[in-house]
């Protein structure tokens, strides 16, 4: 019953963060990672994380399209 529940729990888990889009699960991490390198080098970080953001939505957004149009 234990290993039943903790797999439900991961199952839960994954379903929340990861979803349907699993690149912005990863693009998230390498934000925050960035971040925590960056968070002593102020002016880096406020050119890299915006850049890393849009970079990152403009490629789900040009993925999703792609998978989109083929149905």
């Amino acid at each position: 019953m234990l290993r039943r529940a903790a797999r439900a729990f991961g199952h839960f888990w994954w379903d929340f963060l990861v979803g349907d889009a699993p690149e912005l699960f990863v693009a998230t991490l390498v934000i925050i990672v960035t971040a925590l390198l960056l968070r002593h080098e102020r002016a880096a970080a406020v050119i890299a994380l915006p850049l890393e953001a849009i970079v990152f939505l403009v490629a789900s957004t040009v993925r999703g399209q792609r998978g989109s149009s083929r149905t």
